[in-house]
């Protein structure tokens, strides 16, 4: 088998350094899922330094650095015998690539409950047995990422446009933990945009409630946007579309979340309310930070990316 640094791994995704594994040209077609407006593009293909899409040859830059470092600090949460609900997005991606390389390298036995297509793709491909949530029923934990998080643990997710399977797998378990590199942290939600999922029947009708509900919401923005794909609405692994909240700040969180589900046709919303039980946070110089808020208990660490060097090295045999 053919030993790959992380380097090594994140150029041959690109479709360099000569690899020719049908894995890699696999992972990097899947490159453009389209993002929220405004949220920086982590799935933008000529964005995205991620182990399933197009990356560079170069070193990780500091905000994947933290992202991987977060991910991989995560994984020691993980133990063998559980059921694990594996996230989707930017962050997520490097948490699955860890969890198959404990699968494949420590013999690291658990099921993993994917919150979307693309990541139960990757999971299959790293190497982790994949279940439903109903032949699961329970989890042991969830570790997903987020878009944004306070200092209360709500959050913002969706961006990735996986945010109800998401949330019913993180509310289906004993302990939810976010990953995350220290930007999306805030002070206030809404710089992200929120994405509320619809169903397609009626959506225009939707979009106008959901416009005249933000009126009276402690919001400073009400501008709402059909989420594209090309030239073609989004669709969801669900089938619906996603529309974008550009809020710039949510005052009320909780009010908030409550009032949109309450709108016909609106099928969920990426507020993550009382959800989230710990946060783990990457630095781009190897750093990180897990806090329980809730607990008031939080360590630091650092990771040595010396020491990974081989984290994927069997990934692509």
């Amino acid at each position: 088998m053919r030993s790959f640094t992380l380097r090594q791994w994140l150029a041959c995704c690109h479709g360099r350094a000569g690899c020719e594994s049908d894995r890699a040209r696999a992972i990097h077609e899947a490159a453009a899922f389209p993002l929220a407006p405004g949220a920086g593009g982590p799935y933008k293909a000529d964005n995205f330094l991620l182990p399933e899409l197009a990356a560079m040859s170069a070193p990780l830059s500091p905000i994947d650095t933290a992202k991987f470092v977060a991910a991989k600090r995560a994984t020691q949460f993980v133990e063998s015998g559980m059921k694990v609900g594996l996230g989707t997005g930017s962050t997520a991606a490097w948490l699955v690539q860890c969890l198959g390389q404990m699968v494949r390298d420590e013999g690291l036995q658990i099921k993993g409950v994917p919150t979307s297509t693309r990541t139960a793709d990757l999971a299959r491909q790293v190497g982790i047995e994949v279940i439903s949530l109903d032949q699961a029923k329970w989890l042991d934990l969830t570790i997903d990422g987020t878009d944004e998080y306070d200092a209360d643990l709500n959050l913002i997710k969706g961006g990735g446009g996986a945010l109800l399977q998401e949330k019913i797998v993180a509310t289906a378990s004993d302990q939810m933990i976010v990953i995350a590199d220290i930007s999306k942290k805030v002070e206030t939600l809404g710089a992200f945009p929120l994405p509320v999922e619809v169903i397609p029947f009626g959506w225009q009708t939707s979009k106008t409630l959901i416009e005249e509900t933000l009126i009276g919401m402690d919001v400073l923005g009400q501008d709402t946007s059909l989420r594209m794909n090309g030239d073609a609405p989004y669709v969801t692994d669900e089938g619906n579309h996603i529309l974008d909240l550009h809020l710039h700040r949510i005052g009320n969180p909780r009010q908030l979340s409550l009032v949109l589900n309450q709108i016909p046709g609106v099928v969920e919303n990426g507020l993550f309310i009382d959800i989230c039980d710990v946060v783990v946070i990457g630095y781009g110089d190897g750093r990180v930070e897990v806090n329980d808020y809730r607990q008031g208990e939080a360590e630091t660490s650092r990771i040595d990316l010396l020491d990974e060097g081989n984290i994927f090295g069997d990934a692509l045999d």
